[in-house]
This record gives C-alpha cells, structure tokens and sequence, in this order.
C-alpha cells in the first residue's frame, strides 16, 4: 500500500512538470509574437507619422514659392514675398505660425486662417488627423476616420532663415511617440 502513494505522489509530480513544459513551451513564442505584432505596428506608424511630417514641411515650401510667384513681375519680388511669407498676414503667410502652434489640412484651400488649409490650434492642442479615402486632414466629416495622429507646424526664424518644424504624435498602448522633420527655408534669390 505504501508503494502505491508513493507512485501516485510520484505520477502528480511529474504531470505538474509536464503541464509546465508544456506552458512554457506555449507562452513563449506567443509572447515572442505579439512582441512583433507590435513592433511592425509601431514601425507602420512611424513611418506614416514621417510621411505626415514631410508633407507639411513640403506644403509650407509651396506657400513660401506661391507667395513669390504672386509677387514676380515686380523688381523687388524676392524680398517681399519673404516678408508676406514670414510676417504677413496674408493668405501665404506663416507668421501667425510663429506665435503659436498650427496644423494643416491640405483639403483646405491653400493659406493660413480660418477655413484655410494652415490653421492656428486653438489653445495648446491641436485637433487628431482623419483619413478619408486614404487622405489624412483635419475634417471629420464625410465619413472620415479618426486616427491616432496629431500634426503640429511651428514656424522660428531669423532676418533671412525660417525654420519650420513639423510634429506628429500618437498613442499606441498606453506609450506616446512622435516624429519631428524640421526644415531651413531662406528666401528666393
């Protein structure tokens, strides 16, 4: 009788080492997966998140070209077009961009105020970008989806040196990320 507890004890032992194994061998290339599920996620992101930064460094070159084509004929075009482009308050105008944060819908028309394509945040957020057939903006209607991103535009500059730095950030898991591009823009000679 006693040899048979002891196999039994012996038999309990052993299947709760197995079982062991046998979870360990499970969880672990699970756990391994989903490690990279999340990775290639944030991966996706950062890059879109760049993709969204670079257009809106891209989109105030244009304003900053479009101010001086709008100037042309005139003998003294370059400078001021750079003067409406930095400290103007005219439709291709970044400087209400230098006092405080803006963001860009590029379904807008192009220019900078209310209901133009660069618009100041209101307060020290700007609203998240929607993706509407495969477009990201600033407009949540017409069945756009919310997305995670924010785009953020802040323009610093000297004499004859704007510089331009474009923002976006997202959550993902309880983690913030961000992705910064920032550009010299200098008048046309």
């Amino acid at each position: 009788m006693m040899h048979t507890r002891t196999q039994r004890a012996f038999t309990l032992i052993e299947t709760l080492v197995a079982v062991s194994i046998l979870t360990l061998a499970i969880v672990g290339p699970l756990f391994a997966a989903n490690r990279a599920i999340v990775a290639a996620r944030t991966a996706r992101d950062q890059l879109t998140a760049l993709y969204l930064a670079q257009e809106a460094i891209e989109y105030v070159r244009l304003m900053r070209d479009d101010a001086y084509l709008a100037r042309y004929p005139s003998s003294d075009a370059s400078t001021v077009a750079w003067d409406d482009f930095t400290n103007g308050s005219g439709i291709f105008s970044i400087g209400s961009c230098r006092t405080s944060t803006c963001t860009l819908d590029p379904w807008l028309a192009m220019g900078t105020g209310g209901g133009l394509s660069l618009t100041p945040c209101s307060g020290t957020t700007c609203g998240p970008l929607y993706i509407l057939n495969g477009s990201y903006r600033q407009q949540s209607g017409g069945g756009a989806v919310k997305t995670p991103f924010t785009r953020t535009i802040q323009a610093t500059g000297l004499p004859n040196d704007e510089r331009i730095v474009a923002t976006v950030a997202w959550t993902y898991h309880g983690t913030p990320y961000s992705v910064s591009v920032s550009d010299h823009l200098t008048p046309w000679q």
